[in-house]
């Protein structure tokens, strides 16, 4: 027998049903997505919001519920369809976006800064570091010196601009300095040769000599009793001193240090102002002159009279 009362059309189970509608909500939510990356002239997105809320209102009062993927952390509204997580969070994928210049993030490498996403250039131009020389952002190595950060190539020596190798560098007032120009510019220079000096040094006359350098500036002899004789700034021995000074004595060719008996023009020791023929000590104003000699009145005579 066939029964005559009527038969209801079998429901799909709930959980194929929210399965469908996750599957429309999420057809939608892509829909959405392509929508608001168009830039048409009407907004998109709080229209698709009222239909994806209409539609889940009929279908709540059909007593067919879905789960939402979650609550965008950008628009503070549930997420149906496709989700981004980042940060933590769960995001609207139109949502990320840099919390700086708003460009879309979804698909893009971001950087994270105190929990909010940056792209790569307003992160850099915000928190990187600076580089002393040209002021712009080290995006790569970073090199820190004299309290500052540099690029590697632009930490170079400030006055002839060479990159620092092993040998490090020197600094003076704030600038940094290859060991060449450092000593070049601001070491003091040797009197003798203007080199600068580094090492052993000596102090004389109001400045600083090499020990190799501090020597007679006549003959270039060194000074090995430890005296030297100065004039005009410069080092002498005793004897080039004396020939400077015209006060070498023209008959034994040594310095006149003490008594002096000047005669034509010429220095003598008094022991060494005597005839030249017969030696003996001549008295000033009681010799004569012949062919740069001195004679006796005796002598004089008797060879030239």
């Amino acid at each position: 027998a066939v029964s005559s009362s009527p038969t209801s059309v079998p429901q799909p189970p709930p959980t194929a049903a929210a399965q469908q509608l996750d599957e429309l909500l999420a057809d939608l939510g892509h829909m959405q997505s392509e929508l608001s990356g168009q830039g048409a002239g009407v907004p998109a997105e709080p229209s698709l919001d009222n239909m994806l809320g209409s539609l889940t209102r009929d279908l709540q009062e059909l007593g067919i519920t879905a789960t939402p993927a979650g609550v965008c952390a950008g628009c503070r509204k549930p997420i149906a369809g496709k989700v981004l997580t980042a940060l933590g969070k769960t995001w609207h994928p139109q949502h990320f976006t840099c919390a700086r210049c708003g460009q879309g993030l979804h698909g893009q490498p971001f950087f994270e800064q105190g929990g909010r996403a940056f792209c790569e250039e307003d992160y850099h131009q915000a928190f990187s570091p600076r580089c002393a020389y040209c002021a712009g952002s080290i995006r790569e190595k970073v090199l820190t010196a004299l309290d500052q950060t540099w690029h590697p190539e632009h930490f170079f020596c400030a006055h002839c601009g060479k990159v620092f190798g092993d040998e490090g560098f020197l600094e003076r007032n704030g600038k940094p300095y290859c060991r060449q120009d450092f000593l070049a510019t601001f070491a003091p220079k040797c009197q003798g040769c203007e080199r600068p000096v580094t090492d052993n040094y000596l102090s004389a006359l109001q400045g600083v000599w090499h020990p190799q350098c501090f020597v007679c500036t006549e003959c270039l002899s060194g000074f090995s009793g430890g005296s030297f004789f100065e004039l005009e700034g410069r080092p002498y021995c005793e004897l080039h001193f004396h020939q400077r000074q015209g006060t070498i004595c023209h008959g034994c060719g040594r310095p006149v240090t003490g008594r002096c008996v000047t005669a034509a023009g010429r220095k003598y020791h008094p022991e060494h102002f005597v005839c030249t023929y017969c030696l003996g000590r001549l008295q000033k104003g009681t010799f004569r002159e012949r062919g740069d000699k001195m004679y006796c009145q005796a002598c004089h005579d008797k060879l030239f009279l």
